[in-house]
């Protein structure tokens, strides 16, 4: 049998990378090879269209197997399996409790409690986890910070009422100062000595962790997958420094912080980004020269005793809201199947996805119901819990790993530089840094540059919000932002729809719908295109679109127009022939509606002079020019 597959690939001369460039350079016909295929990704670094073995050669994540040091292909051996979740905000904890043992039961088995801090007490404890077998599942808390020592102690009182063993326990507490200083913007610092007490009433429960690193925010804030990771690095080692110098162990500290990380759906970079993750936390944690406690004959020792097993990385991901659309919305179920699956197949410790509908309206049971099952199927029907970093030797997303690991170090050396993350927060960097990213990816949504599916490309034409009104994230006091006093900035976590949204309600609440008319003329296939186009363009702030096969004169398109009430009426040809229809069209049209040119044509000048105004075409900023359309229709 080995002969004969050795036969096999002799048959098939082997294809030099020159060669492959040669035929490309053909292929090309003189045009820019580094602008027509090389991607510039938004991370700092360009990406081939193609990549080769010889393209792993010196790779660091070629050298681990998984479960092993520096854990880029996982910390598992075995399998890829990962903790489904599902998070429960507590109003009343005998019907949370109620809520989280029908989860239990239909393929949840990590439960997260967010509580408020008024109502701990060790009876709400019980009643909360009444029948919730705690050593079966993962589960995890979040409540102030304040009140977190409370709540370990709570829990671990609890625990030892049951009997529970605590080497069988998972979980977590969401102790994360820094995180709520990002959010709030009033500084909480003083709180994080309150760390090492955290850690100390948890020490004896090896798999319970109770520091927080949420760059889940950064992401639902717009930022590019390089800034989460090299944050989020810088944040778990301020952390993990803090506690060091307060006495604790760092093989004890290593072992209690936990990172969760928010998905975007650049699906491949998001699967380079876990690996990433793992691999620079391993080696930040190295430093440190955790030691290791146990036997001699433990696995993950090195020579020198440091605990490999401190250096492992625990990671949940969460889809991002910053993606998510009020409009068309089952489409976000399209964008969080795929975030999902990259950070499954990255190998991470548990996912939450996002209900669709939780732009505009607290999730019901069937969203829920949807969100749940999509992991489930990834698991069920899919398999992706069965194989260990699939990803494994491919080459792009080898080099990927290394690109993305490349632009978060540096960043988290610059952090680092200039006095670490609370230093960088109080100082607003960080916020200043990611709110640009937002400020330039809506910048990218309004150009088209960056497509959001149903939003501001394909929007559904006849779709209506109705009582749907996006759901804002509230000031932490209140609501009422003059009485809020911030000593520093806060992120802001507009999504990347939000802007368009709001321009399309305003379309739908004006009681007004424009209609646009699409007068198609000439040649067939460019006035096809550019009527789909315009239909498009136009559709995303709600109007109403009227397509056509074709007139046979301007004056034939324009009385159909006015015959249907157009309020818009788009000529839709070839540059060439713009020339002849476009100012007879603009004549004939006598300002009884906009007339817009679909295109940008060499004759514009000539257009401009003879009194036309608007243009669409593919280098518009499509808000901004409906924006104006609106103020000009709807007044």
């Amino acid at each position: 049998m080995a002969d004969s597959k050795e036969k096999l690939f002799s048959d098939f001369p082997s294809v030099s990378t020159q060669e492959w460039m040669d035929k490309i350079m053909v292929d090309l016909k003189g045009a820019d090879y580094e602008k027509k295929l090389v991607w510039k990704t938004n991370e700092g670094f360009k990406v081939k269209p193609f990549y080769r073995q010889e393209d792993l050669e010196g790779l660091k994540t070629t050298e681990g197997l998984p479960g092993e040091y520096p854990y880029i292909r996982g910390n598992k051996k075995d399998d890829n399996t990962w903790y489904i979740r599902q998070d429960i905000r507590v109003e009343e904890p005998a019907e949370a409790n109620q809520k989280a043992l029908d989860l239990l039961n239909k393929g949840i088995d990590s439960l997260g409690f967010h509580i408020k801090p008024k109502d701990l007490s060790a009876e709400y404890i019980a009643t909360l986890l009444k029948d919730i077998c705690c050593d079966c599942i993962e589960i995890n808390f979040t409540t102030c910070q304040r009140h977190s020592t409370q709540l370990a102690e709570l829990l671990v009182a609890y625990f030892k009422e049951k009997g529970y063993d605590p080497n069988k326990l998972y979980g977590s507490i969401n102790f994360d100062p820094i995180g709520k200083m990002l959010q709030k913007g009033k500084d909480v610092s003083p709180i994080i000595s309150k760390a090492k007490e955290l850690v100390e009433i948890l020490a004896e429960y090896p798999h319970f962790r109770c520091i927080g690193v949420n760059s889940l925010q950064l992401n639902n804030a717009g930022a590019y997958i390089y800034q989460e990771l090299g944050y989020a690095l810088a944040w778990g080692n301020e952390y993990l420094s803090r506690l060091n110098e307060a006495g604790v162990p760092v093989d004890l500290a290593a072992k209690k912080i936990k990172f969760n990380f928010g998905i975007s759906s650049n699906y491949f970079l998001e699967i380079a980004k876990f690996r990433a993750a793992r691999m620079l936390w391993a080696d930040i944690v190295k430093e440190y020269h955790p030691q290791c406690n146990c036997q001699p004959e433990c696995p993950n020792k090195a020579e020198d005793g440091t605990c490999f097993c401190a250096c492992k990385m625990v990671a949940h991901a969460e889809t991002s809201t910053f993606n998510l659309t009020l409009f068309d919305a089952h489409v976000n179920l399209l964008r969080t199947q795929t975030e999902a699956m990259s950070a499954a197949l990255a190998g991470v410790n548990s996912i939450t996805v996002t209900p669709f509908d939780k732009t505009y309206e607290t999730p019901d049971d069937f969203s829920e119901r949807i969100a749940r099952n999509q992991q489930l199927l990834l698991k069920e029907e899919c398999h992706f819990n069965k194989v260990v970093d699939p990803a494994a030797g491919s080459y792009f997303i080898e080099n990927l790993t290394i690109s993305i690991a490349t632009q978060a170090w540096e960043l988290f050396l610059k952090v680092e530089d200039e006095g670490g993350m609370l230093e960088a927060v109080k100082a607003g960097k960080v916020q200043e840094a990611i709110n640009a990213s937002n400020k330039a990816r809506h910048d990218s949504v309004s150009k088209r540059k960056e497509i959001l599916l149903g939003t501001n490309q394909y929007p559904n034409f006849n779709e209506k919000a109705g009582e749907k009104a996006p759901v804002e994230a509230k000031c932490c006091c209140g609501g009422n932002h003059d009485n809020c006093e911030k000593p520093f900035a806060t992120l802001n976590f507009d999504r990347a729809a939000s802007q368009f949204e709001a321009l399309r309600l305003q379309t739908e609440k004006s009681g007004k719908r424009p209609k646009a008319f699409m007068l198609t003329i000439g040649n067939l296939a460019m006035r096809q295109a550019r009527a789909q186009f315009s239909c498009n363009f136009l559709a995303c702030a709600g109007y109403e679109v009227i397509d056509n096969l074709g007139f046979p004169t301007v004056e034939a398109g324009v009385e159909a127009a006015m015959k249907a009430g157009a309020d818009i009426v788009v000529i839709c040809s070839s540059d060439d022939e713009y020339a002849e229809y476009a100012i007879p069209a603009f004549k004939a049209l006598n300002g009884r509606a906009m007339f817009i040119v679909a295109g940008a044509p060499a004759c514009m000048e000539e257009l401009k002079a003879a009194g036309i105004e608007n243009f669409i075409h593919v280098r518009c900023n499509v808000l901004e020019t409906l924006r104006e359309y609106n103020s000009k229709l709807l007044s």
